[in-house]
């Protein structure tokens, strides 16, 4: 493919405001979870602690996803993304004021965090259903991954300069600017115009839903894929993310931590390069024997905790991940129609998140009775079998990319 095709979502205006709003809300996004975990930990010094803010964030959020689905399909989704952008200025400018004058207590994180978790029900379902209004069905993927070069792009710096702030002045400086990121994505996203939808007359909140389920249960891929990540992001949560900070304070600190993430990032990053030229044939088993890529790092995090090692392992990780990332995306745009979109990518959302809380709270008490280490290398053979069981689904293995022919013009 050749760089003027890969670059043809661009082109399109609506797309082009989306796109400025994505990056620059993600320029903060990126250095939000650093800060976030490192200012909990050093107001209380534990695990568990940061477990139950995390799990205040994910609570709600998987609670209110399919409110967030149902209210993205019957609404204008620019509409739904712009008011969730500013309330989430509203709720991380607060968290940042409270740690950076020192007035914060755990209570407090868990309370504020819980509100942007509310937020974030309605804003991820607007953002993944609306993509194919604003591009043609034949730069789907093109226009996914564009996104995810930036996000890749932005993730290799930000958690490194999350851990330079926090190292330096403090978590909160990291968590104003997130704040001022969603702040300008929403005034971006005010350029964003798509027609009115038009709904059925006599159409409720709960005859949406039920459609919904419909679309999900009837494609045996989509929920097969979801109940393995059911499991995957549980494990993801409370093994990476939570125990993660706290063995890296305790052995190679902070900053290291920092560099490990941006190499996650940059292997997002490099293999969104190559995706912008390749044809993804069947999306789902490429991204699946990616996604197994993860328990490697997981597992030297258990093993050998050192930087060099840990870079290595979580920039193939990163790689892998990335495949699936866009494989799934382009999947669900092209196989579900999009006026149920943002509800089947509710359902996606609620069964993959839904052992996420599970994983932030149960992981720290974990790992402060049987060992950070030993529970971290049994979490990475657990997930590497979940990816297995989900590829022993023919559904999944073998599901193609619908081919789409570019109209022809006079």
């Amino acid at each position: 493919m050749r760089l003027p095709d890969a670059l043809a979502p661009l082109r399109e205006p609506g797309f082009r405001w989306f796109f400025g709003a994505r990056v620059t809300s993600m320029a903060g996004s990126t250095m939000a979870p650093v800060a976030l975990a490192f200012a909990v930990l050093d107001l209380t010094g534990s695990a568990s602690a940061l477990g139950l803010v995390l799990a205040a964030r994910t609570i709600p959020m998987v609670l209110f996803l399919l409110l967030g689905g149902v209210v993205s399909d019957r609404f204008s989704r620019t509409l739904v993304m712009r008011a969730s952008n500013l309330l989430s200025a509203l709720t991380q400018g607060m968290i940042a004021y409270l740690v950076i004058t020192g007035r914060a207590e755990l209570w407090m994180f868990i309370t504020i965090e819980a509100a942007n978790g509310t937020v974030a029900a309605f804003t991820m379902p607007a953002m993944d259903g609306v993509i194919p209004q604003l591009v043609r069905r034949t730069h789907l993927q093109q226009a996914n991954a564009l996104l995810s070069f930036s996000r890749a792009g932005l993730t290799i710096v930000g958690p490194t300069v999350a851990a330079l702030l926090v190292a330096g002045v403090g978590s909160g400086w990291a968590l104003a600017i997130d704040s001022l990121s969603w702040l300008a994505a929403g005034l971006l996203l005010t350029r964003v115009h798509l027609p009115a939808r038009v709904r059925a007359a006599g159409t409720s909140m709960l005859r949406d839903l039920r459609e919904g389920w419909s679309v999900f249960r009837g494609h045996t891929w989509l929920w097969v894929v979801v109940a393995g990540f059911g499991v995957m992001n549980g494990i993801h949560a409370g093994a990476w993310f939570t125990l993660g900070p706290a063995l890296a304070r305790d052995s190679f600190g902070v900053r290291g931590w920092g560099y490990v993430l941006s190499a996650e990032s940059a292997g997002f990053l490099v293999m969104t390069l190559l995706m912008l030229r390749l044809h993804l044939r069947r999306p789902l088993l490429a991204g699946m024997l990616g996604m197994s890529l993860f328990s490697v790092p997981l597992l030297m995090l258990g093993l050998d905790p050192h930087v060099l090692p840990l870079v290595v392992t979580a920039f193939l990780a990163g790689a892998g991940m990335e495949v699936f990332g866009i494989g799934w995306s382009v999947t669900m745009q092209e196989h579900i129609d999009e006026r149920v979109l943002s509800r089947a990518y509710s359902y996606d959302a609620l069964g993959s998140f839904v052992a996420m809380p599970l994983g932030q709270i149960v992981y720290g008490p974990l790992g402060e009775t049987f060992g950070y280490r030993p529970v971290l290398v049994a979490s990475a053979v657990v997930y590497l079998a979940t990816v297995l069981l989900v590829l022993s689904s023919r559904s999944v293995r073998d599901l193609r990319r619908v081919e789409q022919v570019e109209p022809v013009t006079a």
